[in-house]
């Protein structure tokens, strides 16, 4: 428990997203964010909204730690669809974290890595992954650089 409550507070976020996905596309694009993040649970969930002022839409992150397998689960939404999209699963090790779940990306099945790092240093990085060959290879697609926001 307590493992994110270092991203607790408001953030300024830059975004760098790959522009087409599993498609061997290397053009990246960026754009900024805004995040607050609030606890639950006494540190064993939280919730953060991110919005993404010059897309015109925002997104919700949903993080609970099951206490009896001892993992963090991850759920996103987005304003465009409104609906919680399959978790991801796991654990930090140190300043670490990974988790792992499987979506679908435009119909074609995937695995889905998260991954946080940085989370001692005052500025976390998240980074999405996508495998469509069960793990055996991953492209990286999204990147968001945390910063705190002053207040």
């Amino acid at each position: 428990m307590n493992d994110f409550d270092f991203l607790i507070g408001s953030w300024t976020v830059v975004n760098r997203r790959l522009r087409t996905r599993l498609a061997g596309d290397e053009e990246w694009e960026t754009f900024p964010a805004t995040a607050t993040c609030h606890s639950v649970f006494d540190g064993g969930g939280n919730f953060d909204e991110i919005v993404f002022p010059t897309r015109g839409t925002r997104g919700m992150t949903l993080r609970l730690f099951d206490t009896e397998r001892k993992e963090w689960s991850l759920y996103w939404s987005n304003s465009q669809r409104g609906t919680l999209e399959p978790p991801v699963t796991g654990t930090f090790d140190g300043d670490r974290g990974d988790f792992y779940g499987d979506d679908v990306h435009e119909g074609t099945p995937v695995r889905v890595h998260y991954i946080w790092t940085g989370v001692t240093t005052g500025s976390p990085r998240w980074e999405q992954e996508f495998s469509a060959d069960g793990g055996e290879t991953w492209e990286s697609n999204w990147v968001m650089e945390f910063t705190r926001a002053a207040p």
